[in-house]
Formats: C-alpha cells, sequence, structure tokens
C-alpha cells in the first residue's frame, strides 16, 4: 500500500509528503485524527515546502554571488550609512511605489553588500529578483544584438521586481549597450524598482557612458523616483567577512564619518 501511495505521490510531484506519509500514517494509527484533521496536516507541510522550495530557487535565480544581510553588514564600523534608513528600505515599501535606490561610494565600502541585503529580503518576501555586474549586463546586450534577442533579454528584465545592476562605472561600455541600459530603463520607469551601486558620482555619469543626452534622459528617469545613499568619510571593508562581524571590534583607525544622505538629487 505504501509503494502504491508513494507512486501516486511522484506522479503528483507532492514531495514533502512523500517524504512524511510513512511517520504521519503510522503518527495516525495512534491518535487517530479525523480523515480531514489527517488530510489537512499534509497538505500543510507540502505547501510550506513548496513556498520554501521556491523561495530557495529564486535566491538560486537571482544571482546572488553571497548571502549578505543586514545582520551581518558592519554598520559598526561603516557608520557613514544611516542604519536606520536601510532598515527602513528594507521593509520593502519602496517596492510597491516602484521607488529606485542608487548606491554612491568608492570600492570596498559595502555597496554591495548592501543592495544584496535589500535584494534578499525581496526575495524571501516572495518577489522575483535578478542581480547583474554592470559589465555582464552589458555583455549581455552585446551578446543579444547578434542573434537578435535583445528585446527578449529587455522584455524579461523589465519584468522583474527588483533588478540590481551592480559595479556601474568600473568598465566604459561600448555605445549600443548604453543604449539598451537606457531602454531597460525606460521601461521599468514608474513600474519596477531598480538598484544601482557606483563608484561615480551623478556628475561622472555623462563621461562614463559617453552620451551626455541619453545620459541625461536616463537620469532622469532613473532619479524621478529615487533614493540616493552616499558614504562619506568611509571605512574600507575589504577582508571583513560577511557572516562572521564581530560588534565588538573596534574599527579601524579612520577620519570621523559623517551620516549619509538620502534623498532625489539631480545629475
Amino acid at each position: 500500500m505504501l509503494n502504491d501511495i508513494h507512486q501516486q505521490l511522484d506522479l503528483l510531484h507532492l514531495r514533502k509528503i512523500r517524504s512524511i506519509i510513512a511517520d504521519q500514517i503510522r503518527d495516525a494509527q495512534q491518535k487517530k485524527p479525523s480523515y480531514g484533521s489527517f488530510l489537512l496536516e499534509l497538505l500543510h507541510q507540502e505547501v510550506i515546502d513548496q513556498k520554501e522550495r521556491s523561495i530557495q530557487n529564486r535566491i538560486r535565480l537571482s544571482g546572488l554571488p553571497e548571502r549578505w544581510t543586514l545582520e551581518t553588514y558592519p554598520f559598526h564600523l561603516q557608520k557613514g550609512i544611516s542604519k536606520r534608513h536601510i532598515e527602513t528600505f528594507a521593509e520593502l515599501d519602496f517596492l510597491d511605489r516602484a521607488e529606485n535606490l542608487i548606491w554612491i561610494g568608492p570600492t570596498g565600502v559595502g555597496k554591495t553588500g548592501l543592495a544584496s541585503a535589500i535584494l534578499l529580503k525581496a526575495l524571501l518576501s516572495g518577489r522575483t529578483a535578478r542581480m547583474v555586474k554592470a559589465q555582464d549586463l552589458f555583455d549581455e546586450f552585446t551578446a543579444s544584438a547578434a542573434d537578435h534577442s535583445t528585446q527578449r533579454l529587455i522584455q524579461r528584465l523589465s519584468r522583474v521586481d527588483v533588478l540590481l545592476i551592480d559595479e556601474l562605472g568600473y568598465v566604459t561600455p561600448k555605445p549600443e549597450p548604453v543604449n539598451q541600459l537606457f531602454r531597460l530603463i525606460d521601461k521599468r520607469t514608474r513600474k519596477k524598482s531598480t538598484i544601482i551601486t557606483s563608484n561615480l558620482g551623478y556628475q561622472e555619469w555623462p563621461t562614463f557612458l559617453g552620451n551626455p543626452n541619453l545620459t541625461a534622459a536616463l537620469l532622469n528617469r532613473l532619479l524621478e523616483r529615487a533614493h540616493t545613499l552616499t558614504f562619506k568619510n568611509p571605512v574600507n571593508l575589504v577582508g571583513h567577512s560577511s557572516k562572521a562581524l564581530d560588534p565588538a571590534q573596534p574599527p579601524p583607525s579612520t577620519k570621523p564619518a559623517t551620516k549619509s544622505s538620502t534623498g532625489s538629487p539631480t545629475p
């Protein structure tokens, strides 16, 4: 009988019920719950398992290199960024308003860690998300032009609830991928949230992207609903683990840090 049950559960892809059914039957023989209660408990366990597997699958497909969390980010070291502001963004209300987050600061200050932590929060809440390095995104645009799949790529990325474009400003792109970046941001404006990390201030973007007019149009859309978070007098966090940061550890010697600024500045 149990083998027949396993076969039927395999056909229905009810993996969690299959793994617990033998124990549940033995337990039911002793406790004698009603048929309805017995079935409801099995279905409840299956639903929980499917939700957890769905979240883990979204995390796997999101491109997150490692799972930074706000609990592991060293705010005790990086005092130039407001923990209160970040925790507010972690409540994810900005996603419902289709607002963007842009982190600007030098290399090694934890922009990617903070952005990844917000992205992970979104994934755990059931949202769809993707993280991509800016250079990899430009490479994807270039490759898609070769097989005429650019439109499909932009459509796919435009539907993601929150898109993290990491490290914008480190490698100068060619003109055509910049055009596609503008198309992508344009399609996401007022509909979906985009997170960007960059080592460049907005005034440097026209030179980096190589097209002042297009850059102005891109920033106009990006900053229409945006929060900009900057690091002032930042501490370099290179070498600190995302999983084992000791709050009691004294920060490295540095100048006093000032609080971060938030808002929607114009370029």
